[in-house]
C-alpha cells in the first residue's frame, strides 16, 4: 500500500540484560564465568548457572527492601564479585545501577546521591560512613562483609550484603525491555559538575556484544580485569563482553604488578584490557619464560614495549557515552604503531575543521561520532536535557570534545582532548571541577588548573592561583586542604602556585596554553 511505512526491528528484540544471563546460565552452565582472585584469603567462583541464581537472590533481597524497576541503587565499591552482583540484580528487578568512582569525596558523593535521586545504597565498611553521611535519603545502606577482599578492620553493624539473599520465586515479573535503563555512570566532563551517563539495556548489550567482536574474544578466553568497576572499561570491555561469550572473567581487587603474573598464569589469562601506567610499571618485574596472554588492549596500537611482553595490543578510543570502542584497531592485521586504530565499523566517524570542514590527510582536527542514541550511544545526560543537546551537532553528531589526527593509510592517533580535560592515571578530570573547589577558598581571586605530564600518570593537575590583596599567608596551603576535603585523591592538584597575573588570550581568557609551554619548559629544563 502506498504510504506504507515498516517499523524498523530492534536489534535486541526480545532480549535485555537479565535475558543474557539467563541465557549463558542455560547455554554455559558449568562454565566459570566470575572468578574472584583477593589479594587476601581464598578466591571464589561462579559458574554461569551459579552466577544467575545469585543475581536473582540478590535482586529478591533488593526487591524485599523495596527497589523498584525504575529506582536507582547507589553502588559504591571498589573491585569485589558484590560490585557486579549488585550491578546485575538491578537490572534483574529493571532498577538503574549507579556506579561512582570509589575514590570520590563526601561533597561528590552527595551530588551523586542526591542528583540521580537513588533510594539506597551498596557500599563495602571503609566508605560506610562517607556514604552513610553523604546519602541522608538513603531508605537502606547494604555494607559488604569485607573491603574488597581485605577484612575490614571494624565492620560497621548495618544491613549485611550476606542479608540479601530472598526468595528467586518473589520476584516481579519484568517484561522485556531493551529501551529500560539499566545503568548510570557519573563522568567528567567540560562542565564542573559530572554528568550521569545513562545507559539503556540495549546499550549493555551493544557494549557486550560489539566489545567481544572488536577484542576476538573467544569462549575459551580467560580475561584479566583489573581496572576498576565503576568505569566502562570493566563494565563492558571485560565483563559484558566476557557475558556475551560465554568466556571466564578473573577480577582482581586493583592492578597489582607484582601480583600480576602470578594471577595470570595461575588462571592461564589469555585477555587483558590496560592503561598505559600498567604497562610502564610491569617493565620494572621480570617476565616470565612463558604465558597465555593472545591479545591485549589499550590506548594505542603496538607500541615497542610489545615485543618485551612477547603480546600484540591492539588500540582503541571509546568514551562511557560509547559503551565500546568508536575507533579499533585490528587483531588479525598489522596496525600502524601508536595509532588508536581506524573507525569501527558500527559507528559514523567524522574528523573536522574547527569551521566544520572535513580534515585531510596529515591534519587534526574534533572527532565526532555517529550513532543511535540508547543503542551504539548513550541514551542521555541523567537530569540534563541542556547538556544531551549540547552534545550532538545539528546533524546528529556526537561532540566527544577530543582531537584526532588522520594519517594517510587511514589510521587515526589521538592528539588531544578537550583543553580543560586531564587524564590522570586512566581517571579524566574536569580543570573546571577542581576550580569550583577552589574558587570557594577565601583569598582566591582568579584560578587556572591545567595538566602537567607525568612519567606514571600520564598527567597531573597544577592550580595557578592569583591571591585577592590581603589574602592569607597560608594562601596555598588552604587551597590545599579544600581540593583534599572535596575532591577524589587523583583530582587533587599536585602543586599549588601563586602568581601575581595570569597570561591573557582574546578576551582577556586565562590563557592556559602558556601555562602549558610553562610547565613543559620546565620539565624540559630538569631533564
Amino acid at each position: 500500500m502506498k504510504g506504507l511505512r515498516h517499523p524498523e526491528v530492534h536489534p535486541f528484540a526480545g532480549f535485555d540484560v537479565p535475558r543474557l544471563v539467563e541465557m549463558r546460565a542455560r547455554t554455559r552452565a558449568d562454565h566459570p564465568f566470575v572468578i574472584w582472585a583477593p589479594f587476601e584469603g581464598e578466591p571464589e567462583t561462579w559458574t554461569y548457572a551459579g552466577f544467575r541464581d545469585r543475581v536473582r537472590r540478590v535482586a529478591a533481597g533488593l526487591h524485599k527492601r523495596g527497589v523498584k524497576t525504575g529506582d536507582k541503587v547507589l553502588v559504591h565499591l571498589d573491585n569485589c564479585p558484590e560490585t557486579i552482583l549488585a550491578w546485575y540484580a538491578c537490572a534483574e528487578l529493571g532498577a538503574v545501577a549507579v556506579t561512582t568512582n570509589a575514590r570520590s569525596a563526601a561533597d561528590e558523593l552527595a551530588y551523586f546521591a542526591e542528583h540521580s535521586g537513588a533510594v539506597g545504597a551498596i557500599t563495602q565498611p571503609k566508605f560506610a560512613e562517607l556514604v552513610n553521611a553523604a546519602h541522608k535519603g538513603a531508605r537502606f545502606l547494604v555494607v559488604t562483609g569485607h573491603d574488597n577482599g581485605t577484612p575490614a578492620a571494624n565492620a560497621p553493624k548495618v544491613d549485611g550484603f550476606a542479608g540479601l539473599d530472598g526468595d528467586p520465586a518473589s520476584l516481579p515479573g519484568l517484561p522485556v525491555d531493551p529501551w529500560r535503563p539499566v545503568g548510570i555512570q557519573y563522568t567528567s566532563g567540560t562542565t564542573s559538575r559530572p554528568k550521569g551517563v545513562v545507559w539503556t539495556n540495549a546499550n549493555a548489550l551493544w557494549g557486550a556484544k560489539v566489545n567481544a567482536i572488536h577484542q576476538d574474544l573467544k569462549p575459551s578466553d580467560t580475561h584479566l580485569c583489573f581496572l576498576p568497576l565503576f568505569h566502562t572499561n570493566a563494565q563492558a570491555y571485560s565483563v559484558l563482553s566476557t557475558l556475551w561469550m560465554g568466556g571466564t572473567c578473573v577480577v582482581q581487587p586493583r592492578f597489582s604488578a607484582s601480583r600480576f603474573w602470578d594471577t595470570a598464569l595461575k588462571y592461564k589469562c589469555t585477555w587483558l584490557s590496560l592503561i598505559p601506567f600498567c604497562v610502564r610499571a610491569l617493565m620494572d618485574y621480570e617476565l616470565p619464560k612463558q604465558h597465555h596472554f593472545r591479545l591485549w588492549g589499550s590506548a594505542i596500537c603496538e607500541p615497542p614495549t610489545d615485543a618485551h611482553f612477547g603480546v600484540k595490543t591492539i588500540g582503541w578510543w571509546g568514551m562511557t557515552e560509547t559503551m565500546t570502542h568508536g575507533i579499533i584497531g585490528e587483531a588479525h592485521q598489522p596496525n600502524r604503531p601508536l595509532a588508536i586504530g581506524k573507525p569501527a565499523d558500527e559507528y559514523g566517524i567524522a574528523i573536522t575543521r574547527d569551521d566544520g570542514s572535513l580534515v585531510e590527510a596529515g591534519e587534526t582536527g574534533n572527532l565526532l561520532v555517529k550513532g543511535v542514541p540508547g543503542l551504539s550511544l548513550f541514551l542521555e545526560y541523567l537530569n540534563n536535557p541542556g547538556a544531551t543537546a549540547d552534545s550532538f551537532d545539528e546533524q546528529g553528531w556526537f561532540k566527544t570534545g577530543d582531537t584526532v589526527t588522520l594519517h594517510e593509510d587511514g589510521f587515526i592517533s589521538f592528539a588531544d582532548r578537550s583543553k580543560d580535560m586531564l587524564k590522570v592515571g586512566g581517571e579524566n578530570v574536569a580543570a573546571s571541577e577542581i576550580e569550583r573547589v577552589i574558587m570557594l577558598v577565601p583569598g582566591v581571586r582568579e584560578v587556572a588548573v591545567v595538566a602537567r605530564k607525568h612519567p606514571m600518570l600520564d598527567e597531573v593537575p597544577v592550580a595557578f592561583v592569583r591571591p585577592d590583596a590581603g589574602a592569607a599567608k597560608s594562601l596555598a596551603e588552604d587551597v590545599a586542604a579544600a581540593c583534599a576535603r572535596a575532591l577524589a585523591d587523583f583530582k587533587r592538584p599536585r602543586e599549588v602556585r601563586l602568581v601575581e597575573d595570569f597570561p591573557r588570550s582574546t578576551l582577556e581568557k586565562i590563557a592556559k596554553n602558556q601555562l602549558r609551554a610553562q610547565l613543559t619548559e620546565e620539565d624540559q629544563r630538569a631533564r
